[in-house]
C-alpha cells in the first residue's frame, strides 16, 4: 500500500546538481533536482539519452557525490539494509552458482545458513528458477540471470530498492514476464522503488509516478502521477483505455526533450 505523501518521505532529493570535467570543459549532467518519494512508492524516471538519470541514481545509492544539493534516504530499520541496486548490464559473479549469486548479500551479512537457505529458496522459488538453482550464470538466458540479480537484490530484504534499466536489454515477452514478477513480488514485499527506464509503456506499467527529465543538462521537467489500481495484470492493464491515455501524454512531454537530446548529439558530431 503506498504511503501518503504528505508523511516523512522516504528519499529526498533536495536541489541536486551535478558537474563533471570533459577535457578543458565543465560540463553540467543534473541541475537544481528536487523530488520527494514516498514510503512503498514505485517511482519511475524516464528521459532522453545523456539527461543524467543513471547519475542521479548512482548519486541516491551513494556510489557518486553530488556537486550541489543531497539525497536523503529515511533509515527507519538499521537492521536492514538501507538500499540494493539493480544494475542495467549481467552483474552476476560467473565463478558462482545461482543460488550463490542470490544469496552473496545475505552471506555478506553473515546470515545464519538456515536463514539463507529459507529466504533464497522462497525467492528462486516465485521467479521460477528453484531447478537451476546449481546452474552457473553461462548456463542461463539474460531474462534469468535478471531474475537472479532480483532476487538477490530483494534477498536482503532493503528498505529502498533502486533499479537502473535493469530489463533494458531483453526482448519484449521477457520483459513482460519479468515486469509481471517484479510486481507480484513488490506485492508480497512492498518496497520504495526509484527505477530508471527508457521504456515510457513500461514507467507506466510500474509506476505509481513518473519523472520525465529535460535532455541534457537533466531537470525535472513534470512528474505524473499513475492512478492505476493494484494488483496490475500487465496484459490486461494494457488494454485498458487510461493506460493508452497516460503513454500518450507522457509522449507529449518527453518528445521535445527527445528531439533536443537528438539536435544536440548531431550538432557535436560535426
Amino acid at each position: 500500500m503506498l504511503a501518503n505523501r504528505s508523511q516523512e518521505p522516504h528519499i529526498s532529493i533536495r536541489g541536486v546538481g551535478k558537474t563533471f570535467t570533459a577535457g578543458n570543459a565543465l560540463v553540467a549532467a543534473l541541475e537544481d533536482i528536487s523530488v520527494d518519494v514516498a514510503a512503498g512508492e514505485i517511482f519511475m524516471i524516464v528521459g532522453p539519452s545523456g539527461c543524467g538519470k543513471t547519475t542521479l541514481l548512482r548519486i541516491a545509492a551513494g556510489l557518486e557525490a553530488a556537486t550541489r544539493g543531497d539525497v536523503q534516504i529515511r533509515h527507519s530499520d538499521r537492521a536492514r539494509p538501507q538500499n540494493a541496486m539493480v544494475f542495467q548490464g549481467d552483474s552476476l559473479f560467473p565463478w558462482m552458482t545461482v543460488f550463490d549469486n542470490a544469496a552473496y548479500g545475505l552471506r555478506m551479512r553473515r546470515a545464519p545458513p538456515a536463514r539463507i537457505a529459507e529466504v533464497v529458496g522462497h525467492l528462486l522459488d516465485r521467479i521460477g528458477l528453484s531447478r537451476f538453482r546449481d546452474a552457473y550464470p553461462h548456463q542461463l538466458s539474460g531474462g534469468m540471470k535478471q531474475r537472479v540479480s532480483i532476487a538477490r537484490a530483494f534477498a536482503t530484504d532493503p528498505e529502498v530498492l533502486l533499479m537502473d534499466e535493469p530489463f533494458s536489454a531483453l526482448d519484449e515477452q521477457n520483459r513482460t514476464i519479468l515486469h509481471e514478477e517484479l510486481l507480484r513480488i513488490l506485492d508480497e514485499t512492498p518496497k520504495t522503488v526509484m527505477f530508471i527506464t527508457h521504456s515510457v509503456d513500461e514507467a507506466v506499467t510500474l509506476g505509481d509516478r513518473i519523472m520525465v527529465m529535460t535532455a541534457n543538462p537533466g531537470r525535472a521537467k513534470t512528474i505524473i502521477d499513475v492512478p492505476l489500481p493494484r494488483p496490475r495484470n500487465v496484459l490486461q492493464l494494457r488494454a485498458q483505455p487510461a493506460y493508452g491515455a497516460l503513454v500518450y501524454q507522457i509522449w507529449g512531454h518527453l518528445e521535445q526533450e527527445v528531439h533536443a537530446a537528438r539536435a544536440r548529439e548531431l550538432g557535436e558530431a560535426e
